[in-house]
């Protein structure tokens, strides 16, 4: 009965394949008793019960993975997908508005990810975070919080459908303490690696080391078009791959400093702030 729940392990979620080896390897150096009996049928339960979350978590993934046309990011989707497959870590450049951010994880569900195991996938900012769960959900015609999900700080929409979870580095930081090999995913997207952030550089510095013990694990690095060599020699030149071109101009604008919102409520700043920026950008508009 071992052996043949050993051939099982493959078809039971990643998060508890090590912990079902473990108790079988345990349980071949028990006597073939009645409490070994009940151990195994035991064991055999959680396996049949992993297997079937398995199950439930590729019914959830879309049959047909659609990319939109206009987005750079969308005609190098095939050679992406054989290159996600073949590599186990990805240096991925390109501009903001290619759609980097938003097809990778498509590009990974296509490739045969998150079926067994979550994508996971980081954003610096936690509002970033929410809106790009948002988008993906739309576009893969998923439930937010069912197929795709999503955990910042003190908020969490996610279920065992779930294959795709976006989070902020923050989260996957704090999830290392309490499972130091990631077992519950199949592929990490550290995006935006190029804002270099403590979180940022101790995940890759992390990752780096976690890499050798789980060769399964994949990692895919995305950044703008600068340092990119830097993340590729840390990984021991892992491929790089650069989509130039995006569907739409980016103007980034910073207002300056000011004290003037002092007294005031956080979430007041930040409408004045808002108004402020929309009557510039229409100022702006106007002069052109």
């Amino acid at each position: 009965m071992i052996e043949e729940l050993l051939t099982q392990l493959s078809e039971c979620q990643s998060g508890d394949q090590y912990r079902f080896r473990q108790r079988l390897k345990s349980l071949q150096a028990q006597r073939d008793d009645q409490s070994r009996l009940d151990k195994l049928s035991k064991l055999q339960q959680e396996m049949k019960h992993s297997q079937q979350l398995c199950l439930q978590r590729m019914r959830a993934i879309p049959a047909q993975i659609d990319y939109p046309s206009e987005l750079p990011f969308s005609a190098k989707a095939p050679m992406l997908v054989e290159l996600v497959r073949g590599n186990q870590v990805l240096v991925v450049a390109g501009d903001t508005g290619s759609g980097k951010t938003t097809q990778l994880p498509k590009i990974c569900l296509q490739a045969g990810l998150g079926r067994k195991g979550l994508i996971g996938h980081t954003q610096p900012r936690r509002l970033a975070a929410a809106s790009v769960a948002n988008r993906i959900s739309e576009e893969l015609g998923a439930e937010l919080g069912k197929g795709v999900g999503y955990q910042v700080r003190f908020t969490e929409k996610a279920s065992p459908e779930t294959y795709l979870k976006i989070m902020t580095d923050g989260i996957l930081l704090a999830e290392i303490q309490q499972d130091r090999y990631l077992n519950r995913y199949e592929v990490l997207i550290i995006d935006e690696a190029h804002e270099r952030s403590l979180n940022i550089d101790f995940l890759l510095g992390y990752l780096k080391q976690l890499l050798t013990r789980r060769p399964e694990l994949k990692l895919i690095i995305t950044s703008a078009t600068i340092d990119v060599e830097k993340f590729s020699r840390h990984f021991s030149n892992a491929p790089i791959i650069t989509v130039s071109g995006r569907t739409y101009p980016v103007d980034v604008r910073y207002a300056p400093l000011t004290d003037k919102v002092e007294g005031q409520f956080y979430s007041d700043a930040i409408t004045q702030g808002i108004v402020e920026a929309v009557q510039e950008i229409q100022q702006s508009d106007r002069s052109r």
